[in-house]
């Protein structure tokens, strides 16, 4: 049984985050603590405040800081992260009004109507180039999504998390996590909050694993939102479907689409001008402009816009934007600008910033993809024939997701009898899906380990 901590060392410890305002270190706490005690110690009785609620965890490995757990999670400082252009600025200035003193305005179709796709760019052509640089993983060329799939787990939580946090979601990094690979939600928060997340996981989940078919389609992007509004809409008929209502948007004199017929025209030119544009970060940035300009739903159109614009990272294996430090506000502006100006400045400035902060995280990029029979290097003799043999009839789709790494060989284990058992297993489940040729494959795959399997071979 260990032994109870004594209460006079965790208050210390609160003490110690008490006095950073922005959250503190570890090597901060250990450092102004008068014993702190060995490493370990220390790091066994952080985690226990964290557990018992008492402290709060953000970050993660050299970032990580701890929090007292009511101190609000300080917003990033937009001024001092983000360069703004002087276009930027005047924007800035004006959308920083008041609403009263902001002149209303209704949706200018003409935006849409003036942009041709490959001719009109939101992205300058060095622009373009510079976010190619630093978003190509070093990657073999491989089919589409092979790159997402590979960083899955760290785009889940990245993207989802910082998404749902534009949002005004409360939920920390570290609650995050645990809701999604635990299903803990945190305590003290709503239970839409988690709902937002786990709605988050469900749409990137299915844009990853549809790489093949993902586009700027009406199937996308309507599963798209069905997927992000899951449990969170007034309507539950409204998941899904194009918005029949009459919206407004708070702290904006920005009137949207009335007319369904209209927003239907829009949406369907929205989505053959996007498909329709060659470069992927120009592709990305027009639907994060113009889909939101629309507001062809009931809500969550920014939530959708910031998904679908992964969808051309995801299809050419580029690193994904996951929004990673995003200030929640100057983004909410950058949109007020596009709402009541149709000016891109300021929210470009936000793209090409996040971009660059959303390729850090990923800087530790997975090694090469190698070729199929590679794959299979440690199966047993038996297993590979099958894999051979179902790769080369039909292709890596047919053999791959029958065959299983067996576990390590022991001395108690006879080689036949573990490949026999392969074999068996293999078998049952190609039967389900009725797969002849692989079906002769594991015929002939059987017959070679009944013959190996004889005195003396």
């Amino acid at each position: 049984m260990a032994r109870p901590i004594p209460e006079a060392d965790l208050e210390a410890i609160e003490a110690v985050v008490a006095q950073h305002a922005g959250g503190a270190s570890a090597a901060q706490i250990a450092a102004a603590l008068a014993n702190p005690g060995a490493r370990r110690t220390l790091q066994y009785r952080l985690r226990a405040l964290v557990d018992a609620g008492r402290l709060r965890l953000t970050g993660d490995g050299r970032a990580a800081r701890y929090h007292l757990r009511g101190e609000a999670i300080p917003e990033p400082e937009a001024a001092d992260a983000i360069p703004l252009s002087p276009e930027s600025q005047a924007l800035l200035a004006y959308v920083r009004q008041p609403v009263a003193a902001r002149q209303p305005v209704g949706y200018d179709r003409a935006f849409l109507d003036g942009y041709r796709p490959n001719e009109t760019f939101y992205l300058t052509e060095a622009q373009r180039a510079q976010l190619a640089t630093i978003g190509k993983p070093q990657i073999e060329a491989a089919a589409a999504g092979t790159y997402a799939k590979q960083i899955l787990n760290r785009l889940l939580i990245d993207l989802a998390w910082n998404s749902s946090r534009l949002e005004g979601n409360t939920y920390s990094l570290l609650d995050t996590r645990r809701l999604l690979d635990f299903g803990e939600a945190a305590e003290g928060r709503g239970q839409l909050e988690a709902q937002m997340i786990l709605n988050h996981k469900d749409a990137i989940e299915f844009l990853v694993a549809n790489a093949d078919d993902i586009g700027f389609n009406r199937c996308t992007i309507l599963n798209l939102h069905a997927l992000l509004a899951n449990n969170l809409l007034a309507d539950p008929a409204a998941v899904g479907r194009l918005r029949n209502i009459i919206v407004g948007i708070d702290g904006s004199a920005f009137h949207p689409l009335e007319v369904p017929g209209l927003i239907e025209a829009c949406f369907d030119q929205l989505l053959a001008t996007a498909a329709a544009i060659g470069d992927p970060f120009e592709q990305a940035f027009f639907v994060m402009v113009q889909l939101p300009y629309l507001q062809p739903f009931d809500d969550e159109n920014k939530r959708v816009s910031r998904l679908a614009a992964n969808i051309p990272m995801i299809r050419a294996n580029l690193a994904p934007l996951s929004f990673t430090d995003v200030p929640g506000d100057l983004y909410t502006r950058a949109t007020l600008g596009i709402y009541e100006r149709n000016d891109v400045a300021l929210l470009r400035d936000v793209f090409l910033w996040a971009y660059e902060r959303s390729c850090g995280p990923m800087s530790d990029r997975p090694p090469a993809t190698r070729p199929f029979a590679n794959r299979w290097v440690n199966q047993t003799p038996s297993a590979c024939a099958i894999a051979s043999a179902c790769a080369t009839s039909f292709g890596m789709w047919c053999a791959a997701p029958w065959i299983e790494r067996p576990r390590a060989r022991t001395s108690r284990q006879p080689r036949v009898t573990k490949s026999q058992r392969a074999i068996r297993s293999s078998s049952s489940r190609l039967q389900r899906r009725n797969c002849s040729g692989c079906m002769r494959a594991i015929s002939r795959a059987t017959k070679s380990a009944r013959r190996n399997s004889r005195p003396g071979v």
